[in-house]
């Protein structure tokens, strides 16, 4: 999911890339991997399975809802790929620009 400025899309497209960052958001094991992203900085997929206590392809499924949210952001490095949170992003979901769209 692109990030995007109000004045670029229609207020159905912002209403739409908003639903699914918070869908993603809405996710006890999802905020557990965010949080243990902020807590460790970035992981290897390797090392975040046995911390929150999830399978790999449990968590990789996961993590890919988190990366169409655009929240966190991965880089693969050889066979391994390492991901970290989205500072940007998170900021921006609780930005002035959403406060605005609900305000007179």
């Amino acid at each position: 999911m692109k990030s995007f400025t109000y004045q670029d899309v229609s207020k159905d497209q912002v209403f739409e890339a908003y639903e699914g960052k918070f869908k993603a958001l809405a996710d006890k094991k999802r905020l557990q991997i965010m949080n243990t992203l902020t807590e460790n900085g970035e992981m290897c997929v390797c090392d975040l399975a046995p911390v929150v206590d999830m399978p790999q392809s449990k968590l990789s499924y996961h993590l890919k809802i988190l990366l169409d949210a655009n929240i966190i952001k991965k880089e693969t490095r050889g066979t391994w790929s390492y991901y970290q949170l989205n500072h940007a992003e998170i900021n921006h979901l609780l930005s002035e620009e959403l406060c605005c769209l609900f305000r007179k």
